[in-house]
């Protein structure tokens, strides 16, 4: 079959890092070819060449034997590229279709706009009222926002990054049928994904890159996970491991948490209560918006809590904010690392400093000691394999992966006795994955306790002691994980709270 998108030895360097090097694949419409690599393989550039946000240095693409060297966006739209990004960009006091509108070169007037919207949710199983607004969207119903979007441009060339990251199983299912019926209407899908029994589940090809060069090829579905896991980071994965601990006294407890929402478009929490144990990993699980960022705010100190509801190893801190709770040994990662967890436009050293200061005597009588802040930012570098030219870079230069393992290396390296973490693994590689899980098992098995906030249900039944969900702000009873069926796990996402989960 003829080549849709051809590239011939697509090379981009940056100062410090070769992002690609003379990287060749060739797409054949109607095929879903996975690009998979490890954090900082290059996948990111790579497409983004494709989609005209940067420019090679050497080789060509092609699009159906034609020239193909688009200078922006619009001018690949108009090729027939179109691109879903893992990071949405919506205005969420607007409507799904002046969302939409937006992002349209000649958008047509608002009432038609609505009823072509209509016509490709339908057609595509992607149901979306376009006059809903978008801070009341799930992630799932906004990254439809994103799709149709795109649909709405008839690209012949869909380019779709981490799509199912924030998304629920049934999501994932409805997007899979939505991206196989445009497969077989003859739209090429460049995928990018680390979840690989997806990749096996879905696409037809893929092409692995690892520092940036092409090292291999295969047909996922007669490729296992393990084996497309180890041809990306070129070496055997080791599984993470625990030796058994039992728990210790309680670090922090919580009694009938009840907050409002700080925004308009969060949820409250509602009575949540639970006792967290020295050296035990409580996972709790639930769809995207059902409360997860505003239990994080709670428990990092971002949002302040009524007296005699919150209690670090048994001192009132529900009055603290985030910098005295972590002097106690509170210590939180959020889920957004770009503009939460960091400041995107800030050095990694900087952003060491936010919040390493107290904990890692950065500072000395209102005197910041930079040169122990870069030295701070240099060990996480090292101990969590970070990819980048040094700990001067911002860390808006990084790929989503290294960020995130600079995100989650921060606050391990701080020693917490309490740990709070959101999304810990969201957009790495399996090899980062099972490092960062690792260094969580470490922590817990040295004493802290642990809570890890997870849409990656595998990810908490392996590494959780005890389970709970959140659904509509309210937290299941933790159940413990051993023996703990996928039906059970449903039925406390679905709003099983306040009991027990009865064995089966």
């Amino acid at each position: 079959m003829s080549s849709l998108l051809s590239l011939r030895n697509l090379t981009k360097a940056y100062p410090g890092v070769v992002a690609n090097d003379n990287v060749s694949l060739q797409i054949a419409p109607g095929e879903i070819h996975a690009l998979l690599g490890e954090n900082g393989a290059g996948k990111s550039t790579l497409v983004k060449m494709i989609y005209g946000l940067v420019k090679p240095d050497a080789g060509e693409m092609q699009i159906h034997g034609a020239p193909f060297a688009p200078v922006e966006p619009r001018a690949a739209r108009a090729a027939g590229v179109g691109m879903v990004f893992q990071h949405f960009s919506l205005f969420d006091a607007l409507s799904v279709a002046e969302n939409i509108a937006l992002g349209m070169e000649n958008a047509p007037r608002l009432r038609d706009l609505s009823r072509r919207i209509r016509e490709v949710s339908d057609t595509y199983g992607l149901p979306l009222a376009p006059d809903r607004i978008v801070g009341d969207l799930s992630a799932g119903e906004r990254q439809r926002v994103e799709i149709i979007r795109c649909l709405l441009q008839k690209p012949t060339l869909l380019i779709m990054d981490e799509p199912t990251s924030v998304l629920t199983p049934q999501e994932v299912e409805i997007l899979f049928e939505t991206l196989r019926k445009l497969s077989a209407e003859g739209t090429a899908i460049l995928y990018i994904s680390h979840k690989l029994e997806e990749i096996r589940a879905l696409c037809d090809t893929a092409t692995i890159l690892r520092l940036g060069k092409v090292v291999g090829e295969c047909i996922p579905r007669e490729t296992t996970a393990r084996d497309m896991a180890e041809m990306m980071v070129g070496k055997v994965l080791s599984t993470p491991s625990r030796a058994g601990v039992m728990p210790g006294p309680t670090m922090l407890s919580l009694h009938k948490l009840s907050l409002p929402s700080s925004t308009a478009f969060g949820l409250p929490l509602r009575e949540i209560s639970l006792e967290l144990r020295q050296g035990e990993i409580l996972g709790i699980g639930g769809v995207a918006g059902n409360g997860q960022d505003e239990l994080l705010a709670a428990l990092s100190g971002e949002i302040r809590a009524p007296a005699g509801m919150l209690h670090l190893k048994g001192q009132d801190i529900g009055g603290l904010g985030p910098n005295p709770r972590r002097v106690l040994g509170l210590l939180a990662a959020p889920e957004e690392r770009l503009g939460h967890a960091a400041a995107p436009g800030m050095s990694l050293t900087e952003n060491a400093m936010l919040t390493g200061a107290a904990r890692e005597g950065l500072e000395t009588g209102g005197f910041l000691n930079w040169q122990a802040a870069q030295g701070f930012a240099e060990n996480i570098i090292d101990a969590f394999d970070v990819r980048t030219p040094g700990a001067e870079n911002a860390a808006g230069s990084l790929s989503g992966g290294n960020l995130q393992k600079f995100v989650i290396g921060r606050e391990v390296l701080q020693r917490p006795e309490v740990l709070v973490v959101n999304q810990p693994t969201w957009g790495v590689d399996a090899s980062a994955a099972a490092a960062i899980r690792q260094a969580l098992l470490d922590l817990a098995e040295g004493g802290a306790a642990v809570i890890v906030i997870s849409q990656d249900l595998d990810e908490l039944m392996e590494i959780a002691d005890r389970f709970a969900a959140l659904n509509e702000g309210r937290l299941s009873a933790p159940q413990p994980t051993a023996g703990l069926s996928m039906e059970q796990i449903g039925l406390m996402m679905g709003g099983a709270h306040g009991m027990e989960v009865a064995h089966v």
